[in-house]
């Protein structure tokens, strides 16, 4: 039986990393984007040419209002693509970042954060819970920030400083199903986040490098093969837990 694995986000950066990462570990995608349907549909397209099956439908993290519809598609879809009703495994990876000075930092700003970041991994996971199969793994993605801090990121490292303590909870009260959750915590990654600052800002970039252990920034790849690991070895008796994958950054 393939396993099946949802990731909010997977059409650009860490979430078409671990999509492309999972298909290869012969898991079937469902990857979710926002707004530009041509790069999901090149996500798909990749994962078919690797030999995998992947779909991508539409949603909004961000608009709990939206949830039912989607999971009404998401039924539909994994009954056409793999005659199945149940996931296996979620990634709740989609979000965005605002960087703003505390001071600076506006309600409008502070309520789209919290909506993708934190509101909406609750209310989405919630109402997935009866789709995803006893046994099942959920990866929570974090950041390195709710661990250190750096100016400017106050409201988007406390959604996912949020997002972190879910976790623990709903390891908790899935532990009884066998499904173990996790969070996932990169460090500066190479990818359009935040307007691509990390990599496109050769100064900041080489910041970064002199903050990590490892003498780099991140890339994709390096959180993608992560989230892969957590989801498909033989990591079951792991839950709960806090994971960064940050190269050693700020130790």
């Amino acid at each position: 039986m393939t396993k099946i694995a949802l990731i909010t986000g997977g059409s650009r950066g860490l979430g078409r990393s671990a999509a492309r990462q999972l298909a290869k570990e012969g898991v079937g995608v469902v990857l979710t984007y926002l707004s530009r349907a041509e790069d999901a549909e090149a996500v798909v397209s990749e994962i078919r040419e690797l030999g995998g099956t992947a779909v991508a439908v539409q949603l909004d993290t961000g608009d709990i209002s939206a949830f039912p519809d989607f999971i009404s598609r998401l039924h539909g879809t994994l009954r056409d693509t793999w005659s199945a009703d149940q996931i296996d495994f979620i990634v709740n990876n989609a979000g965005t970042g605002i960087h703003a000075a505390f001071a600076e930092t506006t309600e409008e700003d502070f309520d789209k954060l919290m909506n993708m970041h934190f509101k909406g991994v609750f209310f989405l996971t919630q109402g997935l819970l009866p789709m995803i199969r006893d046994g099942g793994r959920i990866v929570n993605v974090s950041t390195g920030l709710a661990r250190f801090s750096l100016p400017g990121y106050a409201a988007y490292a406390a959604m996912k400083g949020a997002v972190e303590v879910l976790t623990r909870y709903l390891a908790k009260e899935l532990g009884p199903r066998g499904i173990a959750v996790n969070t996932l915590a990169p460090g500066a990654i190479e990818t359009d986040f935040g307007g691509g600052a990390v990599r496109d800002n050769a100064e900041l970039n080489a910041f970064v490098a002199s903050v990590t252990a490892m003498g780099r920034a991140g890339q994709p790849d390096d959180i993608g093969q992560a989230i892969a690991s957590l989801l498909t070895q033989d990591s079951q008796w792991m839950t709960g837990q806090r994971i960064e994958a940050s190269g050693g950054m700020f130790l």
